[in-house]
């Protein structure tokens, strides 16, 4: 390896990410396993100006120190991070923090937006986050000032990085072959089709829109088309138009796809397939499943789950694909060699899949499933985080007039309307041939089902420091399956009861 190609270690955008991504993996390790310091990031509980819905008033989250200790945090952690990489990079960091702190004041907006309790149910905060960018882009502008803290890439390459480490292999083992028979073998074929439905039917030029659609309609929308546009080269607006299309759709598709599965008469177990094998968001796949039953909830989750497993190969191969085919055509060469494939290869997928790797093989057998998801739970916070940044910059990136541009025609439109199509009807064969019973044994999916009775020793525990005559003691298993008891009013047992 030359000096150059070892300065690129510490000098390129791809590694850096990496090595970000990385320390942010051992401080969320290290924390939750010693419990020697909180490095939980700034968030916002649900919220909403009704009376009736379950939210912390918003005023109440601001009056809490923590809230501001906790902004503190996340803004220090994030910006001396960034501007370490961007002086590796060769720029100020002068001009970055003051134009950094202005980006992160506008991220916490969309976080505080996306967390209103009705807007929360229908719409991502990557839609709020494209939105606020684009409005203030769109109106008043942006001043030049702020654009050295709009670097995209960097903050969706660390985001990147930081969410490999919560897809874990084991999820294969939870629904075995049925899930990756459903999950695996459906996706890359809807992949090819868009592929070829785009580039030969539509005659679509930018091919890097067209992967990033046909990978976020096929996975799992939103992570997909930001892992598959970066390893594609895809222009922001690109991505933004991918990502818009994806949002939109999946809250069509989360209300109104339990609802046709219910008339249809499909039971639990294949509609929450149906589900998990079609609905583009991870989080509208619960909600759809939830809508169906437990079953079906459970089973829609494992299935994207399996699913998403795939980002990193589809990733992968896409690079390796545009690198040796597509960019070779474009630019007219005969062939490339395996030191130019590593060169434009994104550094980032290697550092996905390190951190898939440490999660599955070595963390989850050493400190078990529990820890895992401890420290999954505060890397999530730093992946969207790093997201919502990439977002935000991407609306004040974006102008209107370049984005209707995107649409070319409607084809960007036809592109996803019949690759869906195409994706809901594969994927119900598959569902149908493993799930239906008439070809596979119908898997057994343990759900959790309520208790008829609980033991004396809990019974005595929930009833214990109230008076016995306003109590009625209600038996239900809890999420590990486990007998537990609740405790409710005569009055409140009454009033459930008719």
């Amino acid at each position: 390896m030359s000096k150059s190609n070892i300065s690129d270690l510490w000098k390129k955008e791809d590694w850096l990410a990496v090595w970000i991504g990385f320390i942010v993996i051992g401080f969320a390790v290290l924390s939750v396993l010693t419990g020697w310091f909180d490095m939980a990031v700034v968030n916002f509980k649900s919220w909403t100006a009704g009376e009736e819905a379950p939210s912390t008033p918003l005023l109440t989250q601001l009056g809490q120190k923590i809230f501001w200790f906790r902004t503190l945090v996340t803004f220090s952690g994030l910006a001396a991070l960034f501007a370490i990489g961007i002086k590796l990079q060769g720029e100020k960091i002068t001009k970055f923090l003051p134009a950094f702190l202005l980006l992160f004041f506008l991220a916490l907006i969309v976080r505080c937006i996306s967390a209103e309790y009705t807007l929360h149910m229908y719409l991502e905060w990557a839609f709020w986050a494209l939105i606020v960018g684009l409005l203030i882009a769109n109106t008043v502008g942006i001043p030049a000032w702020l654009k050295p803290a709009i670097r995209t890439e960097f903050y969706i390459k660390t985001g990147l990085v930081i969410f490999g480490f919560s897809v874990l292999f084991s999820n294969i083992a939870k629904f075995g072959l049925y899930g990756l028979g459903i999950a695996w073998l459906v996706t890359p074929i809807v992949i090819i089709f868009m592929w070829w439905f785009g580039t030969k039917v539509l005659k679509m030029t930018n091919k890097p829109l067209v992967i990033t659609l046909a990978s976020a309609t096929s996975v799992c929308g939103t992570s997909a088309a930001i892992a598959t546009g970066a390893a594609a080269r895809a222009k922001k607006d690109d991505l933004s138009m991918a990502i818009s299309i994806s949002i939109i759709f999946t809250i069509i598709m989360m209300i109104t796809e339990p609802m046709i599965i219910r008339w249809t008469g499909m039971g639990e177990l294949m509609g929450g397939a149906l589900i998990g094998g079609t609905v583009d968001s991870t989080g509208a796949v619960v909600l759809a499943g939830n809508a169906l039953g437990p079953e079906a909830e459970q089973v829609a989750s494992l299935v994207k789950m399996i699913q998403n497993i795939l980002i990193g190969f589809i990733a992968f191969f896409v690079a390796i694909f545009f690198a040796t085919r597509v960019d070779r055509t474009a630019n007219g060469t005969a062939s490339v060699g395996a030191g130019e494939i590593w060169r434009r290869f994104p550094k980032f997928i290697i550092g996905f899949f390190v951190a898939s790797i440490i999660a599955s093989f070595v963390l989850l057998p050493s400190v078990g499933q529990e820890s895992v998801d401890k420290i999954n739970k505060v890397l999530g916070g730093y992946k969207d985080w790093a997201f919502i940044l990439a977002f935000t910059s991407i609306g004040l990136d974006t102008n209107f007039k370049e984005l209707a541009k995107q649409m070319q025609g409607g084809k960007v439109l036809w592109l996803y309307i019949v690759g869906q199509v195409f994706n809901i009807v594969l994927t119900l064969l598959a569902v149908w041939i493993l799930l239906s019973g008439h070809l596979f044994p119908v898997p057994d999916i343990e759900t959790y089902k309520p208790s008829k009775k609980a033991p004396v020793e809990k019974v005595a525990a929930a009833v214990a420091d109230e008076p016995l005559e306003e109590v009625v003691v209600v038996a239900y298993g809890n999420a590990a399956g486990e007998e537990e008891a609740a405790t409710v009013s005569f009055e409140e047992a009454a009033q459930n009861a008719e």
